[in-house]
Parts: structure tokens; C-alpha cells; sequence
């Protein structure tokens, strides 16, 4: 029997679905600003057949990933320890309706023994892979809370995560530096490449962030430039401390999201002298059917 995917990545504050033919090819994508924080405590049944349940056939396979896997979402599925691939993934899926409605797991790791995970970045970094034809690489998923991750053996072996992007809303809507940036401002390379210049010299990031605040008293950087200068030092300080602990191999690094954060990351690591290749988001359609394939091989079919 072939099998038709709905492909769901429901995170914080959106939802978004696929509808996806036995052999992969998107057919249909949905979109909405309805993220589990946007669902009231026990509507997550009501809410998907709102949204989807003209796509949810008898012969529909439907895989959720992000958000809607955690404490706070449709129900828990608990983290798989890395190393992980699909086969770890595929015995921790919890099932809402058995071989039907699936969430897909979040990852975990251990860095000097503190905890680290992640829920959806995991499905982004398997459809790189599935898109890509590879097993090995590093990915950069910019975003509010940053991954870098090691991929061996078409596993994810490790990950860090960085909170680069709160900290931009911190400091650039709620902290003294707000007074003098407008945090929506177009982007400026060139003032943004100041930043990640000014973010490799001796002092850390306590002390630079200050900088912004020197720079606009003395009429050196304009409100409309702030914003570009502030996130220049976060995504800088991000990357050094990533190169430091994370790009020891010589493994490809893509860098995978909106284009709007890839065209920064781009820009910063070159200034590193580290080459890229960017990855679109729409790769979670790509991995939500690869685990799919994994999981029902006869009903999905490699075109």
C-alpha cells in the first residue's frame, strides 16, 4: 500500500505542515502563527484536526516534529541520548494513534556533564542529510537558541546549544542598549562585520556589549546601526566559542534556517576564513519523510 505523509513542525509559536507523496515530493504546505504556546492545555486534538484533517486519509502517515513532543506540548517524548539516528528515533516515537499519528523524540547530549537538547533541529540536520547524500558534516542552526552539531555515520554524535538570539532581544529591547537600537532596522554588513570584529578582541562579551552604548554616546554608531553592530558581537562570540570546541574536524560545515540568519552566519564565518554552504529550513519535509521511508520502507518509495 502506498502511503501519503503529513509532515507537521509544530514549535513554540508556529505550526507549520506538508503534504508529501509516497515518494516525497511536497504537495501542499500549510502555515499558521498557532505554536503550542498558543494552545490551551488539552485542545492539541481539536487544534490538528482544525488544521490538518482534510490531508489525515485513510492511507495518511502523519510525523510531528519540535515543540509538541515536550512537557508543554501534546504529549511528552522523551529525549534519545546521542549518538542517535533514525533507528534510535524510530523505537522512541510516542504514537497518538498507533502507525498513524506519531511525534517524533527530541535529542540529548552531555557537554562537561551538563545536559544539552533539542527538539526539531534533529529532523532539519536528517533531511540535510537525506537532501545532501552524505553521513558525515557539521551543521549551524541559527535561531533563537543556536545548535552546532557533529554528525558521524549519519548519527548525531554531539551538540551545543547557543542563546544567541535571546540574547539579542535581551540586549536589544530590554537592556540600556535598547535606548539607542532600533532592534528591525535593516541589516548593514558592514557595521555588523564591526561587531564580529570587536567581538574577537581581548575583554568577552560582558565588556564589548558596553561598546554599543560608548559608540552611539559619541556619535559613532547611529540607532539604525546598533542593531547590526550588537548581533555582529553575539554571532561572533557564538562562533569563536564554537571554533574553539566544535570545528576541530574537517568535516563540511552547513548552516541550516532562514536565509535571512544564514546570509549573517555566511558573512561572519568568512570573516573567520571558514567555508559554508547554506541549507534551507524546508529540509524538516525532507527528513520527516526519510524517517518515514525508515520506518514503513514498503509504503514509501525512493523515487
Amino acid at each position: 500500500m502506498s502511503r501519503k505523509l503529513l509532515a507537521v513542525d509544530w514549535g513554540t509559536s508556529s505550526l507549520r505542515g506538508a503534504l508529501l507523496s509516497t515518494d516525497g515530493v511536497v504537495l501542499d504546505k500549510r502555515a499558521f502563527p498557532q505554536g503550542i504556546l498558543q494552545v490551551a492545555h488539552g485542545q492539541f486534538q481539536n487544534v490538528f484536526e482544525q488544521r490538518f484533517g482534510d490531508w489525515m486519509g485513510a492511507d495518511t502517515l502523519c510525523l510531528i516534529s519540535g515543540m509538541a513532543g515536550s512537557r508543554q506540548g501534546w504529549r511528552e517524548a522523551p529525549y534519545c541520548p546521542c549518538p542517535s539516528g533514525f533507528e534510535d528515533i524510530s523505537q522512541h516515537l510516542q504514537w497518538i494513534e498507533k502507525d498513524r499519528i506519531g511525534i517524533v523524540p527530541g535529542l540529548s547530549t552531555f557537554n562537561d556533564n551538563t545536559p544539552d537538547v533539542m527538539r526539531g533541529e534533529e529532523i532539519q540536520i536528517f533531511g540535510a542529510l537525506n537532501t545532501l547524500q552524505i553521513d558525515a558534516a557539521q551543521f549551524v542552526l541559527p535561531g533563537t537558541h543556536s545548535k552546532w552539531a557533529q554528525v558521524a555515520g549519519g548519527n548525531i554524535a554531539s551538540f551545543k546549544t547557543f542563546m544567541t538570539g535571546e540574547f539579542y532581544a535581551l540586549l536589544s529591547q530590554h537592556s540600556i542598549l535598547a535606548k539607542t537600537c532600533l532592534p528591525d532596522a535593516p541589516w548593514k554588513k558592514e557595521v555588523f562585520l564591526e561587531g564580529v570584529t570587536q567581538s574577537q578582541k581581548s575583554g568577552g562579551l560582558l565588556h564589548h556589549a558596553f561598546s554599543a552604548r560608548s559608540l552611539a554616546l559619541f556619535e559613532k554608531l547611529s540607532p539604525a546601526q546598533s542593531s547590526s553592530y550588537i548581533s555582529g558581537l553575539l554571532i561572533g562570540e557564538e562562533i569563536n566559542s564554537a571554533r574553539s570546541q566544535e570545528l576541530g574536524s574537517h568535516s563540511p560545515l552547513f548552516i541550516l534556517g532562514n536565509s535571512q540568519l544564514t546570509q549573517r552566519y555566511a558573512c561572519a564565518l568568512e570573516a573567520f576564513e571558514i567555508q559554508t554552504q547554506a541549507v534551507t529550513e524546508e529540509v524538516t519535509w525532507s527528513g520527516l519523510w526519510a524517517l518515514a521511508h525508515h520506518l514503513f520502507s514498503e509504503d514509501f518509495s525512493v523515487s
